[in-house]
Protein backbone atom coordinates (compact mmCIF):
# COMPACT_ATOMS: atom_id res chain seq x y z
CA UNK A 1 0.00 0.00 0.00
CA UNK A 2 3.21 2.11 0.44
CA UNK A 3 3.32 2.44 -3.67
CA UNK A 4 -0.18 3.09 -4.02
CA UNK A 5 0.54 6.28 -1.33
CA UNK A 6 3.76 7.62 -3.29
CA UNK A 7 1.99 6.98 -6.70
CA UNK A 8 -0.57 9.31 -5.59
CA UNK A 9 1.37 12.04 -3.74
CA UNK A 10 3.96 12.06 -6.59
CA UNK A 11 0.72 12.48 -9.20
CA UNK A 12 -0.79 15.12 -6.91
CA UNK A 13 2.25 17.44 -6.61
CA UNK A 14 2.79 16.90 -10.48
CA UNK A 15 -1.02 17.92 -11.37
CA UNK A 16 -0.81 20.63 -9.16
CA UNK A 17 1.91 22.20 -10.22
CA UNK A 18 1.02 21.70 -13.75
CA UNK A 19 -2.52 23.24 -12.88
CA UNK A 20 -0.51 26.29 -11.40
CA UNK A 21 1.00 26.34 -14.33
CA UNK A 22 -2.07 26.53 -16.44
CA UNK A 23 -3.75 29.09 -14.37
CA UNK A 24 -0.27 31.24 -14.55
CA UNK A 25 0.49 31.39 -18.32
CA UNK A 26 -3.00 30.33 -19.88
CA UNK A 27 -1.95 28.10 -21.92
CA UNK A 28 -4.06 25.04 -22.31
CA UNK A 29 -0.91 22.43 -23.44
CA UNK A 30 -0.38 22.75 -19.39
CA UNK A 31 -4.15 21.58 -18.49
CA UNK A 32 -3.55 19.16 -21.36
CA UNK A 33 -0.35 17.53 -19.40
CA UNK A 34 -2.21 17.42 -16.16
CA UNK A 35 -4.90 15.42 -17.87
CA UNK A 36 -2.41 12.93 -19.06
CA UNK A 37 -0.65 12.76 -15.37
CA UNK A 38 -4.06 11.99 -14.02
CA UNK A 39 -4.57 9.15 -16.44
CA UNK A 40 -1.40 7.41 -16.15
CA UNK A 41 -1.24 7.84 -12.54
CA UNK A 42 -5.11 6.30 -12.41
CA UNK A 43 -3.69 3.54 -14.50
CA UNK A 44 -0.77 3.09 -12.64
CA UNK A 45 -2.72 2.71 -8.95
CA UNK A 46 -5.44 0.36 -11.17
CA UNK A 47 -2.06 -2.25 -12.32
CA UNK A 48 -0.82 -2.37 -8.37
CA UNK A 49 -4.27 -3.15 -7.32
CA UNK A 50 -5.08 -5.69 -10.07
CA UNK A 51 -1.25 -6.94 -9.18
CA UNK A 52 -2.47 -7.66 -5.85
CA UNK A 53 -5.95 -9.13 -6.88
CA UNK A 54 -3.56 -11.49 -8.69
CA UNK A 55 -1.20 -11.82 -6.21
CA UNK A 56 -4.20 -13.16 -3.77
CA UNK A 57 -5.89 -15.39 -5.92
CA UNK A 58 -2.92 -17.33 -7.41
CA UNK A 59 -1.05 -17.85 -3.91
CA UNK A 60 -1.82 -21.83 -3.17
CA UNK A 61 -3.34 -21.10 -0.09
CA UNK A 62 -6.28 -19.52 -1.81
Amino acid sequence: MLVIRIVALAALLAIGGTLLAWMFTGDPKYRQYAWNLFIGALLVILAVLLTFVFERFSSPGG
